[in-house]
């Protein structure tokens, strides 16, 4: 009988920096490569693009010292941003908060320091009433636009794929992407995710199948962050996993 190929890319927000310690992590039979999800903009909306099995050479090096820049810029967001908060009657230890951000710092972290000062009793709660885009104690971040997102993937040999197209919410808009950007690195949409029932793949796996995609699979697991979210894998049926596997060529390992 034929088995499901297992396979797991650590995505984690503008860096690669958790790759060596997760790959040492997985049990054997389990394929990974480098991978990250960076942080674009299309028209002034957040694209999360997912770059799969980076490859090693000059080009990653330029492409790491631009993730340095983001990592340098978030750092300035977080301070900012509990300033912010303090005006709004939060206090926060910035520089405590970072200490404990592993990987790149973002709004989850500064959502779990809001909840530990008990102004807040949930991450959801702290997103709903301070943190959303254009909240009161949100700030933008200067993202790399869509375009040069891909063709910096394309430079490192990635694929890519775009992540969570329901947050847009606008399947118009992810379409208008796809057409526009389909031709350029992006060959992929994200229509498993952590969170979607059955029927909210649909329009993900139509659109893929229309304009001969890969459909990609993320749970989003961002720990207590997501609490919603049980586990940092997920399931994705045998058809798609198979060319998932195909498109990344993935050489799955023999498990001992």
């Amino acid at each position: 009988m034929a088995t499901t190929p297992a396979f797991f890319f650590l995505t984690d927000h503008d860096t690669f920096e958790g790759f060596e310690r997760a790959k040492g992590a997985l049990a054997s039979g389990v394929a990974t490569a480098p991978a990250l999800e960076l942080s674009c903009k299309y028209e002034g909306r957040t694209v999360h693009l997912l770059m799969y099995g980076l490859q090693e050479g000059d080009a990653l090096k330029t492409f790491q010292a631009r993730l340095d820049k983001i990592r340098v810029a978030r750092v300035k967001r977080l301070r900012e941003i509990c300033d912010r908060f303090a005006t709004l009657g939060v206090e926060l230890d910035a520089e405590k908060i970072l200490s404990t951000a592993h990987g790149s710092p973002g709004r989850p972290h500064i959502a779990k320091a809001v909840v530990a000062t008990g102004a807040a009793s949930s991450i959801k709660e702290v997103f709903d009433r301070w943190l959303h885009d254009g909240g009161p104690a949100a700030i933008d971040i200067d993202r790399i636009s869509l375009e040069d997102g891909l063709a910096f993937g394309e430079s490192v040999g990635a694929k890519m794929s775009m992540a969570h197209p329901h947050t847009l919410k606008s399947p118009a808009l992810v379409e208008e992407m796809v057409r526009k950007y389909r031709g350029a690195g992006l060959e992929g949409l994200e229509a498993f995710y952590g969170g979607y029932a059955v029927a909210q793949r649909r329009p993900w796996l139509d659109l893929v199948e229309g304009y001969g995609m890969v459909a990609t699979g993320g749970s989003d697991f961002h720990g207590e962050a997501t609490p919603h979210v049980a586990r940092p894998t997920i399931d994705i049926p045998a058809p798609y996993a198979a060319a998932i596997v195909d498109w990344l060529e993935i050489d799955i390992p023999s498990a001992a």
